[in-house]
């Protein structure tokens, strides 16, 4: 039995995780792993810049604000800050739908309402579902989907082979960020126990920033499609949150038995 416990309270006690992101959100997700007694590396592997079509995304919030749309979704909280920075006037007439609690407690912050929030899958494919299911019997709703360059048109593709008229718009573009020589070495030497990847684009940074992963580091994927795409880039996701919210990835995390610690102790 090991001389050390960890306290029931604070189940990731000597851990050292990655955060991949900074801004609020990275201060917000390492507040939740100090909680739980983590030290959170906050070392931004990705930021986000302007659409590259300028003119068609200020046209669409345009004709959002003139009320052309009865739906508009929102899958991320970067979505969110696209909308405020260009004060995007959502009307009465067009509801808001939001991916997860996350993305809902982002737009709720800025002044936003939001109208619906998937109970159970919060990924695009169960916010379709879940707004086919809504309108299901109804006339074709048109529905603006504002998205990432480079995110799979999972939500349009669903939404229009239900029969809807759906606008698919670039919000912003997302960008690699290098990472400081000593994260990579943290990295490399295993220093960093867990890795947290929040979305495609973050595994792919992931696998092109940090080639000599040890395997004992916990790569922990927030949803199924996020797994997927960090497989695809070559990483060796050890777990998957139940939850696609952060506090369900650090759950998923906190579950698992800190790598190498019978060994440190021991030593």
């Amino acid at each position: 039995m090991n001389a050390q416990s960890t306290p029931p309270d604070k189940p990731l006690a000597g851990w050292r995780v990655l955060v991949p992101r900074g801004g609020p959100w990275g201060d917000g997700v390492a507040a939740t792993l100090r909680a739980q007694g983590a030290v959170a590396v906050i070392a931004p592997l990705i930021n986000f810049a302007p659409s590259a079509d300028q003119a068609t995304l200020e046209t669409s919030l345009a004709d959002l604000a003139a009320g052309a749309f009865d739906w508009l979704t929102v899958t991320s909280a970067t979505t969110v800050d696209v909308l405020y920075a260009y004060r995007a006037v959502i009307p009465a007439s067009t509801r808001v739908a939001a991916v997860g609690e996350t993305t809902a407690a982002a737009l709720a912050a800025v002044g936003y309402r939001v109208d619906l929030v998937p109970d159970e899958d919060n990924s695009a494919a169960g916010m379709a579902r879940r707004l086919i299911e809504l309108e299901q019997g109804s006339a074709p709703r048109r529905i603006l989907t504002l998205r990432g360059e480079g995110a799979r048109p999972i939500l349009t593709t669903m939404l229009a082979d239900a029969g809807h008229d759906v606008r698919s718009v670039v919000a912003y573009r997302t960008v690699g960020v290098p990472v400081t020589e000593r994260i990579a070495r943290d990295v490399r030497t295993g220093r960093i126990n867990a890795i947290l990847v929040t979305s495609g684009s973050v595994a792919t940074q992931l696998s092109e920033q940090f080639p000599e992963i040890p395997d004992e580091t916990v790569i922990a994927a927030i949803g199924p499609w996020t797994a997927k795409d960090a497989r695809h880039a070559g990483l060796g996701v050890r777990v998957v949150a139940r939850e696609q919210t952060v506090p369900g990835l650090v759950d998923a995390v906190s579950a698992l038995p800190l790598p190498h610690a019978s060994d440190e102790l021991s030593a």
